[in-house]
């Protein structure tokens, strides 16, 4: 019989659950259900429990009766920051706010004035207090539904409540909490300071803190039941998926980054010391494998390029044929890329633009490659932040759908200077929950290396490398200028 663990993501767009053979190091089955998404106007982004609990029903009930009882542990990733209440019996008394949420700002201003600014904020938390983040999500509970907040009693994330109903059981790990706002980064504890100016009863009702490679729980004999899968085995910490998009690329030690190019773009880095950087959008998180993450998060990345496609009514295939007809740096033209307003630079309210056009340069080429490089341009600052604070890249880890592009590959390697490496399984976060539920169990009969771990069960596709090319550089290196001009001349107009 195959010796499997199972790795759940739950993203924005859909939730997915692989079955990873760690022997033969090969996911042997899959299965995904989408999600959908209430979107409003003021910022709105919501989804509910009744779309995760089905995600559940709907992936495990794919999967072959016979794989899964292969299945000797469960890690899952979620999408971070957003905000689950639920009340004393586990029902949801809301819906959940996610992180691309951006209606809570009124909320941020709130909790950074009472503070006492955004330096007091940075120094509390290691973060600024930003509107993706769970903090303000749960004062805005407060502000605007009263009768809800009074009856809260459980405060989870996304990838917390699946541990809740795989488990029954009430924690967090240090990576996920520290993406809430509520969370001392540095010194790795609930901020009192935070959660008392959002409600003096906040801190009593936060869940308990565990360790990365420890268990959440054991899949209890409900969960057993709903989805045809082992009762007793353990569920790992599990994560964010960014966290766990970390584990599944192998970023666990110094010098690695992993580069994500999905609905948004992160530039994220594993350091053995809290690192951080807010002012230039370097986020201070902590790790799910025991360390931190310092990360940069934009909200737009392939949203600028599926509204470019859109705009222009191609395929994807079509996208990248049209955008490869222009030069780097497309003659000029620049997208502005705030389609969903921007978390880096700070700017729920901002809004997208194509710029730079002229009647030599206005091309349907010029537009399509133009909107491939704003996505890359905006994480090039994350990677000048992780310079200046003496870290040293000596390659990024490509995920998402831009790292199917061979373009995209190419372009982003020009941009960033640095090798481009692709992980030769796709689906980073979920195997990344595969890879830690492997560690949780190892662990449980001694010390488990993760370093080492990763290095046996992740491995890169060769043919989908990209290397920088010197002349490219030197162009992207003006276009990048162009860019940040651009965006330092718009943002205060959307301040």
């Amino acid at each position: 019989m195959a010796k499997t663990v199972a790795g759940i993501d739950l993203g924005t767009q859909s939730m997915k659950v692989v079955i990873y053979d760690y022997e033969k190091k090969e996911i042997i089955e899959k299965a995904s259900c989408p999600m959908d998404l209430i979107s409003e106007a003021d910022g709105t982004r919501e989804q509910t429990t009744e779309w995760f609990d089905k995600g559940l029903e709907v992936c495990f009930g794919k999967l072959s009766a016979e794989n899964k009882k292969t299945i000797e542990a469960i890690g899952v990733s979620g999408q971070q920051h957003g905000f689950v209440p639920l009340d004393k019996d586990g029902k949801a008394l809301y819906n959940i706010k996610l992180w691309c949420d951006t209606s809570t700002t009124a909320e941020c201003a709130y909790i950074t004035k009472k503070a006492g600014g955004d330096a007091k904020v940075v120094k509390l938390l290691g973060n600024l207090m930003l509107p993706g983040f769970t903090a303000p999500k749960i004062l805005w509970l407060k502000n605007n539904k009263p009768e809800a907040f009074a009856k809260l009693q459980y405060i989870m994330l996304p990838h917390d409540y699946l541990n809740w109903k795989l488990t029954g059981e009430y924690v967090m790990e240090y990576g996920d909490s520290s993406g809430t706002a509520l969370f001392d980064s540095k010194n790795r504890c609930w901020s009192k300071k935070i959660c008392d100016i959002i409600d003096p009863s906040l801190l009593g009702k936060l869940p308990k803190l565990i360790e990365a490679h420890e268990a959440a729980g054991k899949v209890s004999a409900a969960a057993a039941a709903s989805y045809g899968i082992p009762e007793g085995i353990p569920v790992s910490a599990g994560g964010g998926d960014n966290m766990m998009g970390a584990v599944g690329t192998g970023t666990v030690a110094d010098g690695f980054l992993t580069m994500s190019m999905g609905t948004s773009g992160t530039l994220y880095g594993y350091s053995d010391k809290p690192i951080a950087d807010p002012a230039n959008g370097l986020s201070g998180f902590c790790s799910s494998t025991g360390g931190w993450l310092p990360l940069l998060c934009t909200m737009n990345c392939t949203v600028a390029t599926e509204f470019v496609r859109g705009l222009f009514q191609m395929d994807v295939k079509e996208l990248d044929g049209e955008a490869a007809k222009a030069p780097c740096g497309s003659e000029g033209v620049l997208v502005v890329p705030f389609f969903n307003g921007e978390r880096t630079p700070n700017l729920p309210n901002g809004r997208a633009s194509i710029t730079g056009m002229t009647a030599a340069n206005t091309n349907r080429a010029n537009i399509a490659r133009a909107s491939l490089e704003s996505a890359v341009f905006a994480m090039r600052g994350g990677l000048d932040a992780f310079r200046k604070l003496g870290f040293q890249p000596k390659e990024i880890r490509l995920i998402g759908g831009g790292s199917k592009s061979p373009l995209w590959r190419q372009i982003a390697a020009d941009i960033m200077n640095l090798p481009i490496r692709v992980p030769a399984l796709d689906e980073a976060a979920a195997l990344g929950g595969a890879v830690q539920a492997l560690w949780c169990l190892k662990s449980q009969s001694g010390k488990c290396d993760i370093a080492a771990l990763c290095a046996e069960h992740i491995t890169l596709e060769t043919s989908k490398s990209a290397d920088p090319i010197p002349a490219n550089v030197a162009a992207y290196d003006k276009a990048y200028a162009e860019y940040q001009k651009m965006v330092d001349t718009v943002a205060p107009l959307y301040k």
